[in-house]
C-alpha cells in the first residue's frame, strides 16, 4: 500500500473532497488526522478528528501547536472558502476570513510541521489550490488572489526546502461539484457552460499527484492549457474571458434586483 503507516493530516477533511480523500488514504494504509471545525466525522479505523477553527489566528495557533508535537508525514492544506460577487460588495470581515482560511492557515500549519520533517529528512506538503489562482477570474477577486498566493507560497517553499528531503506539491483543480459552490456559482456555471469535475475524479488525481510527489498539477483540459497561455499572454486571455465576465455581471445584477 502506497501510504502504509504514513501520518497524513488533512485540513477541511469533513468536506466533500476531504471526506473522500480521507477514505482514499486510509485504504492505502495511512493514519489520517482530519482537521475541521465541525464534529461530523464518523468514527473509523485509522481516522482521528482534530477539531479546530482555521478562521482565526488563535484557532490556527492551537492546531499548529498540536501538529508541531506530532510526526506528520504529509500535510494536505485543503480547507478553503470562496466568494463570487462584486469585489466592492464583499465585507471586510468576510474578506479577512477568506484570506485567513485560504492562505494564512496553510502557511502557519506548514511552519508547524517543517522542523520535524527536516529532522527526519523527509516529508511532503500538499497545497490544494485552484486554476482560479493562475487564471484570475473577475468576480472571484479574493478567491483568485488567495489561491494565487497559495501557488506562490508553494513555489517559494519548494525552493527553500529542496535540500531538506521535503517535497512540496501544488495541485490546482478546476471547478468541482461540491457544496463549496453557492447557488450563484452554479447558475454561473450553467450560463457560461463551465467545466466541472466530480469530487471522486479530483480525489483520484490528487492521490496520484501526491504518490508521485509531483510539483505542480493542473486538473482539467483545456483549463491546463489556458493556464500556460495566461502566463505568457494574459491580455489575450482578457479578450477570451470578456464575454463570460459580462454574463457573470448580468447574473449578479439580476440577483440583486430580485
Amino acid at each position: 500500500m502506497l501510504f502504509k503507516d504514513k501520518h497524513v493530516v488533512i485540513t477541511g477533511g469533513a468536506g466533500g473532497i476531504g471526506n473522500l480523500l480521507t477514505r482514499a488514504f486510509t485504504k492505502q494504509g495511512a493514519l489520517v488526522t482530519v482537521i475541521d471545525r465541525v464534529d461530523t466525522i464518523k468514527p473509523a479505523k485509522n481516522v482521528v478528528l482534530l477539531q479546530g477553527d482555521l478562521s482565526s489566528l488563535e484557532g490556527i495557533k492551537k492546531v499548529a501547536d498540536v501538529l508541531a508535537s506530532q510526526q506528520v508525514d504529509i500535510l494536505v492544506n485543503l480547507a478553503g472558502l470562496q466568494y463570487f460577487g462584486l469585489f466592492e460588495e464583499q465585507s471586510p470581515e468576510h474578506m479577512m476570513l477568506l484570506y485567513t482560511v485560504n492562505l494564512v492557515a496553510p502557511a502557519i500549519l506548514t511552519q508547524a510541521v517543517l522542523p520535524s520533517m527536516k529532522a527526519r529528512g523527509q516529508g511532503q506538503v500538499v497545497n490544494i489550490g485552484s486554476t482560479f489562482g493562475s487564471i484570475n477570474f473577475a468576480h472571484f477577486v479574493t478567491y483568485s488572489s488567495s489561491k494565487a498566493g497559495l501557488k506562490g507560497l508553494s513555489e517559494a517553499l519548494r525552493r527553500e526546502v529542496k535540500d531538506d528531503g521535503i517535497d512540496v506539491t501544488h495541485i490546482s483543480p478546476r471547478a468541482v461539484k461540491t457544496p463549496l459552490n453557492s447557488d450563484k456559482v452554479m447558475q454561473l456555471a450553467k450560463i457560461v457552460k463551465m467545466n466541472m469535475d466530480t469530487p471522486e475524479y479530483v480525489v483520484t488525481k490528487i492521490i496520484q499527484a501526491i504518490s508521485k510527489k509531483k510539483k505542480d498539477v493542473y486538473i482539467g483540459f483545456p483549463e491546463s492549457l489556458f493556464v500556460r497561455i495566461n502566463a505568457i499572454l494574459p491580455r489575450v486571455v482578457d479578450v477570451a474571458l470578456a464575454a463570460d465576465d459580462k454574463k457573470a455581471k448580468m447574473l449578479l445584477n439580476q440577483i440583486e434586483t430580485v
